[in-house]
């Protein structure tokens, strides 16, 4: 066999793994394109996730202001992270309306005690069926919601410091 020839099953493996390592460090779009966003928020209709604080329905979104929704989990880590954001945004003035996704009203009170509650509304979803219909993928996220119950934006995983004033610029806009 020629000298060359018996590199060439090397060198095209070498080829196809460097091609798919290009590919993995560099994805033609990184972003994961939101289904929900700029449609009307899904029928949803939860009881109250913790006494005293009503539950959550469709409905609530339509109001004419525009609405922050929360979906977090007490059992969460990122969720107690984010805690001190939702705060900020709450004496910033933005009314936030919360989903508990798997929990209990026990654990639920017990998260709020310790991390701040910022929840005008808070619906429990035991099975997550509001998490699904609303296309969330996990927890935390947040959605933007204009004053007809339109989400105009949704944010994956956690809120930093950083995206408050966006945010707050966000719902300005939509009053």
């Amino acid at each position: 066999m020629n000298r060359p020839l018996r590199f060439l099953p090397v060198m095209v493996l070498l080829w196809l793994i460097a091609m798919f390592g290009i590919r993995l460090l560099r994805p033609e779009d990184p972003a994961v394109p939101s289904q929900i966003v700029n449609r009307s928020m899904p029928p949803i209709s939860l009881q109250s996730g913790v006494a005293g604080k009503p539950g959550l329905t469709s409905a609530d979104f339509a109001t004419g202001k525009p609405i922050l929704l929360n979906i977090f989990a007490s059992w969460c880590v990122p969720c107690a992270k984010e805690a001190p954001v939702l705060d900020e945004l709450k004496k910033r003035g933005v009314t936030i309306h919360a989903i508990a996704v798997r929990d209990t009203p026990e654990a639920i009170s017990d998260f709020l005690r310790r991390r701040g509650d910022p929840f005008q509304r808070l619906g429990a979803d035991p099975q997550s069926n509001a998490q699904m219909a609303l296309g969330s993928s996990g927890v935390p996220e947040t959605f933007v919601i204009d004053g007809r119950g339109v989400v105009r934006a949704q944010y994956l995983g956690p809120l930093s410091h950083a995206n408050v004033p966006g945010i707050v610029a966000q719902l300005s806009q939509l009053q």
